[in-house]
Protein backbone atom coordinates (compact mmCIF):
# COMPACT_ATOMS: atom_id res chain seq x y z
CA UNK A 1 0.00 0.00 0.00
CA UNK A 2 1.13 3.01 -0.33
CA UNK A 3 1.79 5.59 2.51
CA UNK A 4 -0.88 8.16 3.19
CA UNK A 5 -0.41 11.94 1.92
CA UNK A 6 0.21 14.50 4.15
CA UNK A 7 0.92 18.03 4.03
CA UNK A 8 4.57 19.42 4.67
CA UNK A 9 5.12 21.53 7.65
CA UNK A 10 5.58 25.14 7.02
CA UNK A 11 7.97 27.48 8.30
CA UNK A 12 7.29 31.24 8.94
CA UNK A 13 8.11 31.87 5.10
CA UNK A 14 5.06 30.38 4.06
CA UNK A 15 3.18 33.26 5.36
CA UNK A 16 4.78 35.92 4.47
CA UNK A 17 3.39 37.46 1.08
CA UNK A 18 5.65 39.22 -1.86
CA UNK A 19 4.86 42.30 -0.46
CA UNK A 20 7.45 44.48 0.41
CA UNK A 21 6.73 46.34 3.85
CA UNK A 22 6.96 49.92 3.72
CA UNK A 23 7.47 50.79 7.15
CA UNK A 24 10.66 53.33 8.00
CA UNK A 25 14.07 51.76 8.29
CA UNK A 26 14.18 50.59 11.94
CA UNK A 27 10.65 50.30 12.45
CA UNK A 28 9.58 47.72 15.52
CA UNK A 29 6.89 46.39 13.38
CA UNK A 30 8.89 44.20 11.13
CA UNK A 31 9.89 42.34 13.93
CA UNK A 32 6.31 41.64 14.96
CA UNK A 33 5.63 40.84 11.62
CA UNK A 34 8.32 38.07 11.96
CA UNK A 35 7.45 37.10 15.10
CA UNK A 36 3.66 36.61 13.88
CA UNK A 37 4.62 34.31 10.84
CA UNK A 38 6.81 32.49 13.18
CA UNK A 39 3.91 31.98 15.68
CA UNK A 40 1.91 30.32 12.67
CA UNK A 41 4.11 27.83 12.08
CA UNK A 42 5.21 27.16 15.38
CA UNK A 43 1.14 26.62 15.71
CA UNK A 44 1.22 24.18 12.48
CA UNK A 45 -2.20 26.10 11.17
CA UNK A 46 -2.70 26.78 7.72
CA UNK A 47 -2.27 30.51 6.00
CA UNK A 48 -6.07 29.31 4.53
CA UNK A 49 -7.24 28.80 8.14
CA UNK A 50 -6.05 31.79 9.27
CA UNK A 51 -7.79 35.77 9.34
CA UNK A 52 -5.42 38.80 10.19
CA UNK A 53 -7.66 41.50 10.62
CA UNK A 54 -6.60 45.17 11.59
CA UNK A 55 -7.44 48.87 11.61
CA UNK A 56 -6.02 51.78 10.11
CA UNK A 57 -1.66 53.19 11.03
CA UNK A 58 1.86 51.47 10.36
CA UNK A 59 0.50 48.33 12.62
CA UNK A 60 -2.44 47.49 10.72
CA UNK A 61 -0.31 47.28 7.40
CA UNK A 62 0.69 43.40 8.73
CA UNK A 63 -2.49 41.92 6.90
CA UNK A 64 -1.53 42.42 3.20
CA UNK A 65 2.16 41.21 4.14
CA UNK A 66 0.86 37.66 5.27
CA UNK A 67 -0.77 34.92 2.81
CA UNK A 68 -3.23 34.49 5.34
CA UNK A 69 -7.11 35.44 4.82
CA UNK A 70 -6.87 39.40 5.82
CA UNK A 71 -9.23 42.29 6.27
CA UNK A 72 -7.96 46.07 6.11
CA UNK A 73 -10.99 47.73 7.96
CA UNK A 74 -11.40 51.66 8.68
CA UNK A 75 -9.58 53.38 11.56
CA UNK A 76 -10.09 51.99 15.44
CA UNK A 77 -12.70 49.47 14.06
CA UNK A 78 -10.29 46.15 14.03
CA UNK A 79 -12.25 44.60 16.65
CA UNK A 80 -15.75 44.61 15.69
CA UNK A 81 -14.73 43.31 12.60
CA UNK A 82 -12.77 40.38 14.05
CA UNK A 83 -15.32 39.73 16.49
CA UNK A 84 -17.79 39.08 14.21
CA UNK A 85 -15.93 36.73 12.00
CA UNK A 86 -14.41 34.48 14.83
CA UNK A 87 -18.17 33.87 15.97
CA UNK A 88 -19.32 33.42 12.05
CA UNK A 89 -16.63 31.52 11.62
CA UNK A 90 -15.56 29.82 14.84
CA UNK A 91 -13.33 27.34 12.81
CA UNK A 92 -10.81 29.92 11.70
CA UNK A 93 -7.58 31.61 14.32
CA UNK A 94 -8.54 35.04 14.25
CA UNK A 95 -5.43 37.51 14.64
CA UNK A 96 -6.50 41.19 15.08
CA UNK A 97 -3.66 43.79 14.39
CA UNK A 98 -3.66 47.67 15.93
CA UNK A 99 -2.12 50.06 16.97
CA UNK A 100 -2.18 52.46 20.20
CA UNK A 101 -3.63 55.29 18.12
CA UNK A 102 -6.08 52.77 16.47
CA UNK A 103 -6.73 50.34 18.84
CA UNK A 104 -7.06 52.68 22.13
CA UNK A 105 -8.14 56.21 21.00
CA UNK A 106 -10.69 55.84 18.09
CA UNK A 107 -10.87 52.11 18.70
CA UNK A 108 -10.92 52.55 22.58
CA UNK A 109 -14.83 51.95 22.77
CA UNK A 110 -14.39 48.54 20.94
CA UNK A 111 -11.45 47.80 23.34
CA UNK A 112 -13.42 47.64 26.09
CA UNK A 113 -16.40 45.12 24.95
CA UNK A 114 -14.26 42.79 23.01
CA UNK A 115 -12.55 42.36 26.36
CA UNK A 116 -16.05 42.28 28.17
CA UNK A 117 -17.46 39.70 25.64
CA UNK A 118 -14.64 37.38 25.71
CA UNK A 119 -15.05 36.05 22.28
CA UNK A 120 -12.12 33.62 21.80
CA UNK A 121 -9.50 35.81 19.20
CA UNK A 122 -6.27 37.06 19.78
CA UNK A 123 -5.50 40.95 19.81
CA UNK A 124 -1.91 42.40 19.34
CA UNK A 125 -1.37 45.90 19.88
CA UNK A 126 1.97 47.39 18.61
CA UNK A 127 2.16 50.50 20.97
CA UNK A 128 4.94 52.83 19.94
CA UNK A 129 3.37 55.93 22.10
CA UNK A 130 3.13 58.43 18.95
CA UNK A 131 1.17 58.33 15.83
CA UNK A 132 4.02 57.63 13.68
CA UNK A 133 1.98 57.14 10.09
CA UNK A 134 0.54 60.57 10.83
CA UNK A 135 3.79 62.68 11.47
CA UNK A 136 4.49 62.19 14.98
CA UNK A 137 1.53 63.17 17.20
CA UNK A 138 0.99 62.53 20.65
CA UNK A 139 -0.71 59.00 21.00
CA UNK A 140 -3.03 57.94 23.83
CA UNK A 141 0.08 56.21 25.27
CA UNK A 142 2.54 59.24 25.06
CA UNK A 143 3.58 60.62 28.19
CA UNK A 144 2.31 63.72 29.33
CA UNK A 145 5.60 65.92 29.38
CA UNK A 146 6.67 64.48 25.88
CA UNK A 147 7.01 67.91 23.91
CA UNK A 148 7.30 68.31 20.33
CA UNK A 149 6.73 70.47 17.60
CA UNK A 150 3.01 69.33 17.49
CA UNK A 151 2.76 69.05 21.38
CA UNK A 152 5.01 72.16 22.36
CA UNK A 153 5.76 71.29 26.09
CA UNK A 154 3.87 68.03 26.69
CA UNK A 155 -0.54 67.32 26.04
CA UNK A 156 -0.36 67.22 29.91
CA UNK A 157 -2.65 64.56 29.83
CA UNK A 158 -2.58 60.92 31.76
CA UNK A 159 -1.38 58.48 29.36
CA UNK A 160 -3.84 55.50 29.05
CA UNK A 161 -3.07 52.31 30.27
CA UNK A 162 -4.01 49.50 28.40
CA UNK A 163 -3.18 46.60 30.15
CA UNK A 164 -5.02 47.82 33.39
CA UNK A 165 -8.36 48.93 31.07
CA UNK A 166 -7.96 45.45 29.81
CA UNK A 167 -8.14 43.58 32.95
CA UNK A 168 -10.63 45.85 34.54
CA UNK A 169 -13.05 45.10 31.01
CA UNK A 170 -12.52 40.92 31.13
CA UNK A 171 -9.86 40.07 28.77
CA UNK A 172 -8.76 36.37 29.70
CA UNK A 173 -5.29 36.86 29.08
CA UNK A 174 -2.81 39.54 28.98
CA UNK A 175 0.86 39.59 28.11
CA UNK A 176 3.48 42.48 26.80
CA UNK A 177 5.98 41.89 24.66
CA UNK A 178 9.09 43.65 23.04
CA UNK A 179 9.83 43.98 19.01
CA UNK A 180 13.56 43.57 19.54
CA UNK A 181 12.79 40.29 20.64
CA UNK A 182 11.09 38.27 17.37
CA UNK A 183 11.49 34.79 18.76
CA UNK A 184 9.78 35.54 22.59
CA UNK A 185 7.15 37.62 20.52
CA UNK A 186 6.39 34.76 18.63
CA UNK A 187 6.04 32.59 21.86
CA UNK A 188 3.75 35.11 23.44
CA UNK A 189 1.41 35.02 20.57
CA UNK A 190 1.61 31.10 20.49
CA UNK A 191 1.18 30.96 23.94
CA UNK A 192 -2.35 33.92 23.61
CA UNK A 193 -3.82 31.72 20.39
CA UNK A 194 -4.12 28.78 22.46
CA UNK A 195 -5.55 29.95 25.38
CA UNK A 196 -9.27 30.15 25.25
CA UNK A 197 -11.30 33.86 25.06
CA UNK A 198 -9.80 37.45 24.16
CA UNK A 199 -6.01 36.95 24.44
CA UNK A 200 -4.47 40.90 24.60
CA UNK A 201 -0.62 41.25 23.52
CA UNK A 202 0.81 44.66 23.30
CA UNK A 203 4.05 44.65 21.73
CA UNK A 204 6.29 47.70 22.69
CA UNK A 205 7.29 48.26 19.26
CA UNK A 206 9.73 51.91 19.03
CA UNK A 207 9.14 54.70 16.04
CA UNK A 208 12.63 55.12 15.69
CA UNK A 209 11.54 58.16 12.75
CA UNK A 210 9.14 59.97 15.76
CA UNK A 211 10.67 58.45 19.28
CA UNK A 212 14.22 58.02 18.56
CA UNK A 213 14.59 57.81 22.09
CA UNK A 214 12.87 54.96 22.21
CA UNK A 215 16.01 52.83 20.97
CA UNK A 216 16.32 53.12 24.59
CA UNK A 217 13.75 50.60 25.27
CA UNK A 218 16.53 47.91 24.71
CA UNK A 219 17.93 48.13 27.89
CA UNK A 220 14.56 48.63 29.47
CA UNK A 221 12.30 45.81 28.92
CA UNK A 222 13.51 42.84 31.04
CA UNK A 223 11.29 39.63 31.95
CA UNK A 224 8.23 40.17 34.44
CA UNK A 225 10.16 39.28 37.79
CA UNK A 226 7.47 37.43 39.07
CA UNK A 227 5.23 34.96 37.12
CA UNK A 228 1.75 35.23 35.94
CA UNK A 229 -1.42 35.29 38.02
CA UNK A 230 -4.61 33.98 37.31
CA UNK A 231 -5.92 36.11 40.34
CA UNK A 232 -7.69 39.76 38.91
CA UNK A 233 -6.76 41.21 42.43
CA UNK A 234 -3.14 40.15 42.34
CA UNK A 235 -2.69 40.86 38.84
CA UNK A 236 -4.53 44.62 39.39
CA UNK A 237 -2.19 45.67 41.94
CA UNK A 238 0.80 44.46 40.02
CA UNK A 239 -0.23 45.97 36.95
CA UNK A 240 -1.11 49.20 38.61
CA UNK A 241 2.37 49.54 39.63
CA UNK A 242 3.80 48.38 36.74
CA UNK A 243 6.35 50.40 34.88
CA UNK A 244 5.52 49.46 31.83
CA UNK A 245 8.83 47.18 30.75
CA UNK A 246 7.50 44.28 32.39
CA UNK A 247 7.78 41.34 29.32
CA UNK A 248 5.96 37.99 29.28
CA UNK A 249 2.76 36.33 30.32
CA UNK A 250 1.37 38.58 32.78
CA UNK A 251 -2.35 37.44 33.81
CA UNK A 252 -4.24 34.13 32.56
CA UNK A 253 -7.94 34.09 33.72
CA UNK A 254 -10.72 31.25 34.12
CA UNK A 255 -13.41 32.61 32.32
CA UNK A 256 -14.97 30.97 29.94
CA UNK A 257 -14.98 32.12 26.18
CA UNK A 258 -18.19 33.16 24.26
CA UNK A 259 -19.93 30.22 23.39
CA UNK A 260 -21.33 31.94 20.38
CA UNK A 261 -25.07 32.15 18.19
CA UNK A 262 -27.39 29.46 18.84
CA UNK A 263 -27.45 26.73 15.94
CA UNK A 264 -31.24 27.51 15.10
CA UNK A 265 -33.26 30.66 15.96
CA UNK A 266 -35.30 30.05 18.99
CA UNK A 267 -38.30 32.18 17.69
CA UNK A 268 -39.99 32.25 14.73
CA UNK A 269 -41.00 35.55 12.57
CA UNK A 270 -44.12 35.12 13.54
CA UNK A 271 -43.91 34.96 17.45
CA UNK A 272 -41.84 38.12 16.69
CA UNK A 273 -44.57 40.21 14.77
CA UNK A 274 -46.98 38.89 17.17
CA UNK A 275 -44.82 40.99 20.15
CA UNK A 276 -45.41 43.58 18.47
CA UNK A 277 -49.41 43.51 17.17
CA UNK A 278 -51.59 45.88 18.95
Amino acid sequence: MNAPITSPALTAKDFKSDYKPVWCPGCGDYSVLTAVTKALAMLELRPENVAVVSGIGCSSRIPAYTTCYGFHGVHGRSLPAGTGLKVARPDLTVLVASGDGDGYSIGGNHFLHACRRNVDLTYIVMDNHVYGMTKGQPSPTTEPDWSSKLAPGGTGVREFHPLVIALASGANFIARAFSGDPNGVAALIVEAVRHPGFSFVEVLSPCVTFRPEQRGWKESARPAPVAYTDDPARAARRLMTDDGFNIGVLYKGRRAPFAGLPAAPTHSLADLEGGFRL
